[in-house]
C-alpha cells in the first residue's frame, strides 16, 4: 500500500457552469457519462486515472464543441470512438443528430454498448454501436449513408481519410479533432488530401466561449470524384 488515493475513487469532478449551456436539459446525462468515465472508464483502461480531474474541459466539453461544425439533423458516424469521444458528448449536445459509434476493440465496445443503453436509448436519442474498423466493407454496410464522419486523434489526416473513404459519399464531411502539430502540418498535407478526393479542407475554431475546452477541428468534404 502506498497510501496514495486512486483518482478514480475520488469521484467524478463537478460540472462547470459552461456545461449547462452546452447540454441544456441533457446535463444530467452528461454528468452520468462523466461519472461512467471516471469509474468504469478508468477501470477498463479507456481513460487514464490522471485525466479524471479534467474530464469536463479536456474531454467532454472539448468533444461537444464539435457540434458547431455539424449541420442540423445530420447522420453522424464517430470512428475509432474509444470511450465515446467525441461522439457521445456530441450526441448529448445535439439531440437532432443520428449517431453511430464505430470501434474495433471488444472492451471499448462493451463500454459503448452500456453508455448507449444508459444515455442514448433511455433519452430517446438515435444512437447505436458498430464493432469493426472504419475501412472494413462490413462496417460501411452496417453504418449506411452518413452526412458527417467525426474522429478524435485517431490517425494522421491522410491515413484517416483513407480509412474512412468507404463511409463517405460525395458531399460527406469529415470533422477531425486534431492536435497542434497536425494543424501546423495541415498546409503540407493539402496536396495528398486533394489527391484523395477531399475538398474545402480548412481548420475551424470551435467552443470559443468554453474557456480551456475550446479547440480546433479540421473540416473537409469528399468531392464527387
Amino acid at each position: 500500500m502506498t497510501g496514495q488515493a486512486d483518482p478514480a475513487e475520488e469521484g467524478a469532478p463537478p460540472a462547470p457552469e459552461s456545461a449547462a449551456r452546452v447540454f441544456g436539459d441533457a446535463l444530467p446525462l452528461a454528468e452520468e457519462y462523466v461519472a461512467q468515465l471516471a469509474s468504469d472508464g478508468v477501470v477498463r483502461g479507456l481513460i487514464g486515472p490522471r485525466e479524471v480531474s479534467r474530464l469536463w474541459e479536456r474531454h467532454v466539453l472539448n468533444s461537444a464543441a464539435v457540434a458547431e461544425a455539424v449541420p442540423p439533423n445530420a447522420r453522424v458516424v464517430d470512428v475509432g470512438s474509444g470511450a465515446g469521444l467525441p461522439g457521445i458528448p456530441l450526441g448529448l449536445a445535439r439531440p437532432d443528430i443520428t449517431l453511430t459509434l464505430v470501434e474495433p476493440m471488444a472492451r471499448r465496445v462493451e463500454f459503448l454498448d452500456q453508455a448507449v443503453a444508459a444515455l442514448g436509448t433511455a433519452s430517446g436519442r438515435s444512437w447505436r454501436v458498430v464493432r469493426g474498423r472504419a475501412e472494413e466493407r462490413s462496417v460501411a454496410n452496417a453504418v449506411g449513408q452518413v452526412d458527417v464522419v467525426t474522429a478524435r486523434a485517431v490517425a494522421p489526416l491522410p491515413r484517416l481519410v483513407g480509412w474512412c473513404r468507404g463511409l463517405m459519399r460525395p458531399g460527406t464531411q469529415l470533422v477531425a479533432l486534431v492536435g497542434a502539430r497536425a494543424l501546423e502540418e495541415l498546409p503540407g498535407m493539402l496536396p495528398e488530401l486533394a489527391a484523395a478526393g477531399m475538398q474545402n479542407v480548412h481548420s475551424r475554431a470551435v467552443g470559443a466561449d468554453l474557456g480551456d475546452a475550446a479547440t480546433t477541428v479540421v473540416v473537409m468534404t469528399r468531392g464527387a470524384r
